[in-house]
């Protein structure tokens, strides 16, 4: 939603998202209305308890319909589970509630993409069939004219027109972090050579979309030890579960591989659930993420503690780096404008006061996530990384990232312009009399 957000020129609202649910285990999530946690449910409960969200939903939806002229509805999954039809509020219940009119769209790129259109119109309820207005094609490869006879045969079926068919677009947008693999098969190019290390519960991709569009950095995810190889920075992300996902670091062998590289003098970063791991412990007196009182050690590379709290901290944040030393002085004066959303509290070992970031040698740690956004400090971070490994930054530019950004949302637009029946589903969208709009 904050990625739409920016491509529309407005700004980010929670609105735009008044049910997040952020899975901690592999039958449960943490349940957030709008930006506030509720706790954490398993799927069993969540579904029993949907229902009371509705008039919430409702309410949410009527607000931002007295401000905006349009309003654009993203589905979720299919809109034809079948098992989860009562009281569905995410698809065909969501454009029930706006009287909305739908476009059907497929994922050609995963293969069976008539089966799935064809398919999920004959699940559909017939009121909920009605409602759609058309078929998109997304993700196609190759010559259009060799899918037309499909095409074809996909409006007959259906009775529904085909208004577009969208090809496999090379555009660096930020992911939701369900669907991000932009980074998984990049691999060590001759420059700086970034790891991430791909938790099993990982969160907020959008934290490593800057540095990956730096020419001569390889950022690229791993998740056992024999992809780790030797990193000139290592990173430890953000996760919906800390204690989890610390276990399962230990149980794969990748904390003692961190542990050497750490040793070896490697740059060590943790960005919010990754921060909390770097510390000496990790306490959960709330059963905030599990059983109450679980307590589990971090890998004691930072001086700071961590207690999970009931609240969860959501807050937008603005800073200025001081009172780092050695390679990370460099950073010292730089301005981090980012957000915070965590559980924990974290305080330094010696001072018992809270922080939001700590550095001890060449280990960095920070709640913010959107760190690497700003360009100064990227450019920063980035240059005094690469005379560490004996490259030589003189002269290299940082990408504007802002610009860089704004390049792919014209890219995209100007893709879906030449290839959607815009008049059609501009008098979809507005009445008869409004293609011109296109």
């Amino acid at each position: 939603q904050v990625v739409q957000a920016e491509a529309a020129g407005i700004a980010p609202d929670v609105r735009m998202n008044p049910i997040l649910l952020k899975p901690t285990t592999d039958v449960g999530s943490q349940v957030i209305v709008r930006g506030v946690a509720q706790g954490n449910m398993t799927a069993r409960e969540y579904y029993r308890n949907k229902k009371a969200l509705l008039p919430m939903v409702r309410e949410t939806y009527a607000s931002l319909a007295s401000e905006y002229d349009i309003i654009v509805i993203e589905g979720a999954g299919s809109p034809a589970e079948v098992n989860l039809r009562e009281d569905e509020l995410v698809n065909m219940g969501m454009a029930a509630i706006a009287d909305a009119p739908v476009l059907l769209v497929g994922d050609i790129d995963r293969g069976g993409v008539f089966a799935q259109l064809l398919g999920t119109i004959e699940l559909l309820e017939p009121e909920e069939r009605a409602r759609i207005q058309g078929l998109l094609i997304n993700k196609f490869r190759g010559d259009k004219t060799i899918l037309d006879p499909g095409l074809e045969i996909l409006e007959e079926r259906s009775g529904k027109p085909v208004l577009g068919v969208v090809p496999y677009l090379d555009v660096a947008l930020e992911d939701e972090d369900s669907l991000s693999t932009a980074l998984e098969k990049q691999a060590a190019s001759e420059g700086l050579d970034i790891a991430v290390i791909r938790l099993p519960r990982i969160s907020n991709f959008t934290d490593f979309t800057a540095l990956a569009t730096e020419p001569n950095v390889s950022v690229r995810y791993v998740s056992s030890v024999h992809e780790l190889g030797d990193p000139d920075v290592l990173i430890l992300p953000g996760t919906k579960s800390t204690i989890r996902d610390l276990d399962w670091l230990r149980s794969t062998g990748l904390e003692a591989k961190i542990l050497q590289k750490h040793a070896k003098g490697t740059w060590i970063l943790g960005i919010c659930g990754g921060f909390q791991m770097l510390g000496r412990d990790v306490i959960d007196l709330e059963g905030v993420e599990g059983p109450t009182g679980a307590h589990a050690r971090g890998l004691g590379l930072l001086p700071i503690h961590t207690e999970f709290e009931a609240e969860k901290a959501r807050t937008q944040t603005e800073l200025t780096l001081e009172g780092l030393k050695g390679d990370f002085a460099a950073l010292n004066g730089q301005q981090v404008i980012g957000y915070e959303i965590h559980m924990g509290r974290t305080t330094m070992e010696k001072t018992g006061i809270s922080c939001r970031y700590a550095q001890e040698a060449n280990v960095f740690g920070t709640y913010v996530h959107g760190f690497f956004d700003q360009d100064r400090l990227r450019k920063s971070f980035i240059d005094e990384a690469c005379r560490r490994k004996g490259i030589d930054p003189e002269g290299r530019e940082v990408v504007n990232y802002e610009a860089f950004k704004e390049v792919q949302f014209q890219k995209l637009s100007q893709a879906l312009r030449a290839s959607l029946d815009l008049e059609k589903i501009y008098e979809m969208t507005f009445g008869k009399g409004s293609g011109k709009r296109a």
